[in-house]
């Protein structure tokens, strides 16, 4: 890619493609930062059943921080996903393409991820308001509160997905323009 950094000899990137190359490194600063939520989940998911079939004790609070934890990380790693190309696409077809017309799909891709992304943070907010609103927590005994805090990565994720959307459609744009 373009300017992604990744390589010392390449020039440092200007103009859109250094707008590219900063919402990039912060997704990527997210993502790892994030990645860190799966060590800990899977040390939690360890400890859980270690509780449970060794000593008969299961409590709510860290069954259901277990589910708390994979919204951040799923929602989170949508982004980080496709900054690194492991988003869902249909690469048997995609690889015959032409680089014209990989260029014009990733556009249109990052189009459509950014209005969808952008719908989905409309109708989230409320979402999140009504849990905060309330005070929503788990309607189970000795489960978490604040579940808005939980409802919170709903926006959050999708903005970051749009975010990153944004640069892949103009890292696009650049390259097709380029590319006359």
């Amino acid at each position: 890619m373009i300017g992604n950094g990744d390589s010392p000899q390449e020039p440092p990137p200007q103009g859109a493609l250094l707008l590219c190359y900063r919402l990039e490194r912060a997704i990527d600063l997210i993502g790892r930062g994030t990645a860190w939520l799966c060590l800990f989940m899977v040390i939690l998911v360890a400890f859980n059943v270690i509780l449970r079939y060794a000593f008969r004790i299961g409590p709510v609070s860290l069954q259901e921080l277990e589910w708390h934890l994979m919204s951040p990380v799923a929602l989170i790693g949508m982004s980080y996903a496709m900054r690194h190309g492991d988003h869902v696409r249909v690469d048997i077809f995609y690889d015959r393409f032409s680089d014209k017309v990989r260029e014009i799909i990733d556009l249109l891709a990052a189009l459509t991820a950014v209005v969808i992304s952008l719908v989905l943070i409309k109708l989230s907010f409320n979402f999140v308001y009504q849990a905060y609103w309330v005070g929503e927590g788990s309607p189970d005994p000795g489960g978490l509160p604040y579940r808005f805090l939980l409802r919170s990565f709903i926006p959050l994720g999708f903005a970051l997905l749009s975010l990153q959307a944004m640069a892949q459609g103009i890292r696009s744009f650049v390259l097709l323009v380029g590319k006359r």
